[in-house]
């Protein structure tokens, strides 16, 4: 072989190394995004559990990053679905309540006319990377609005069991879901769902494809298989904060789906070529878990009800092994994901969120000052309308009915229970008014005084405690 010949061949060799493994070609990644029911931030053995078992996710953390302050857009479910789809805070959606909501009509406060549907005009995630040739699936829940709204209507190829409703009749089959066929008798739905999911994956490995997993798990009504709640009933503590059996069967049951994606995914020799995000749609309910070290759950305004699991993997991408201690929030997926694909956003489309990826890579920080909720509505975890702002190590929480404030300092108190508004003034009202600012911007709709106000029925209807 001629000098010439040889060095150039040396060179080309050196760049397909370079490349990384699996990426010597031009095909963009594979995306899948794993979106639970209800998890809440401590519900996985690699963020906090010594009572759920969960091994796959365990490894999914070691061989990729864990966030240790990942937030869901909402304390409940349908706007964080609408918020990851869209990069949009539910807020500028106006989607701001689990469709169709709690009725409070004697509460002081009189919720808005809000959006119960995803908007068709919204451009959304697998709208935007089918446009780039992406193969793509939503196998699971949808709950983002009627047949004129489910999945098929905003980019995706496949719908496996995604209708307006927000939890499964049954986890065991017959489902009743008019979008999934019933299988055998006693088929356990998320395992259903696994495996609609690898057959997704082995038809479209010769293309990119997106698929969205949104689990009905570990929603009510809980439902764990026979052998697998006996084996935590063997396990639990009564003086241990997390001691349910079935919702700890319904924890393992997501686990064994990843394990079931994650061995397709080296079975396909796709594993270098997909981007893997797990994460949770608000926090645990706390009649089903316990959020460790967090004030309240699911329907709360406070740490338990928006904390939430977030772990990413993309080998040779992503570092293995990687805590990142950064905030970062629901519609941060979806600018992330784009940039992953190489996929620009449409010109003069608004993105909330903002790319996770100098994070992923280890190489850089996020421009960002500041991440925002505002749920006008009621919810018996313990929610009267409110909005927050968290700065920093800094949460304001401006609660609506009568204006005032809470401030808590995340670093020194993640428990939420020293409130720091009377003590520094002047750091809520600066918080105070970035909130307020930041709600004109994206346009969002407040509650108002009901004019069928009865006292008697407006404090925390549901009578669930918030602590």
């Amino acid at each position: 072989m001629k000098p010439v010949l040889a060095g150039l061949l040396g060179l080309f060799c050196l760049l397909v190394l370079a490349a990384g493994p699996g990426r010597a070609d031009a095909r963009p990644p594979n995306v899948i995004v794993i979106f639970v029911d209800d998890l809440g931030a401590t519900d996985v053995g690699c963020c906090g559990s010594t009572f759920y078992q969960t091994p796959h996710l365990d490894r999914l953390a070691r061989e990729g990053m864990r966030f240790s302050q990942a937030y869901s857009a909402c304390t409940v479910c349908s706007p964080s679905r609408a918020a990851l789809l869209t990069g949009k805070y539910p807020a500028r959606l106006h989607l701001t309540d689990w469709i169709p909501g709690h009725a409070r009509p004697r509460a002081k406060l009189k919720v808005p006319d809000w959006t119960m549907h995803l908007p068709s005009e919204e451009w959304t995630l697998a709208e935007a990377l089918k446009s780039a040739g992406y193969a793509t699936a939503s196998i699971g829940k949808w709950h983002l609005g009627g047949p004129k709204h489910y999945p098929e209507q905003h980019g995706f190829d496949r719908n496996v069991g995604g209708y307006d409703r927000g939890q499964p009749p049954s986890y065991f089959s017959p489902y009743r879901i008019p979008t999934l066929t019933n299988g055998p008798p006693g088929e356990f739905l998320t395992d259903r769902e696994a495996a609609e999911a690898v057959r997704f994956m082995q038809e479209n490995r010769e293309r990119p494809f997106f698929l969205y997993l949104p689990h009905y798990a570990v929603h009510t009504p809980l439902m764990g298989k026979k052998e697998v709640v006996e084996k935590y009933r063997a396990r639990v503590q009564p003086d241990a904060p997390q001691n349910n059996p079935t919702y700890a069967a319904l924890v393992e049951s997501v686990d064994d789906s990843v394990g079931r994606i994650v061995q397709a995914l080296d079975d396909l020799k796709l594993a270098d070529r997909t981007l893997v995000l797990f994460t949770s749609d608000n926090g645990g309910l706390l009649r089903s878990t316990t959020n460790l070290g967090l004030r309240a759950g699911k329907g709360s305004a406070y740490e338990g009800g928006v904390r939430v699991p977030l772990l990413a993997r993309w080998p040779g991408v992503i570092p293995r092994g990687a805590v990142e201690d950064t905030p970062v929030i629901t519609p941060d997926h979806y600018p992330t994901i784009l940039e992953a694909a190489s996929v620009k956003p449409k010109a003069g489309q608004v993105v909330d969120g903002v790319s996770l990826m100098p994070l992923l890579k280890g190489k850089g920080k996020l421009r960002r000052e500041a991440l925002y909720w505002h749920y006008p509505h009621y919810h018996p975890g313990g929610a009267t309308p409110y909005s927050a702002v968290r700065q920093g190590s800094r949460k304001l929480i401006e609660f609506a009915e009568d204006g005032h404030v809470e401030l808590y300092d995340l670093n020194a108190d993640p428990e939420e229970k020293r409130d720091l508004a009377a003590a520094m003034p002047e750091e809520a009202e600066k918080l105070r008014r970035r909130l307020s600012a930041w709600r004109e911007k994206v346009g969002a709709q407040m509650a108002v005084p009901n004019p069928a106000y009865r006292q008697d029925t407006a404090a925390n209807p549901g009578g669930i405690p918030v602590r």
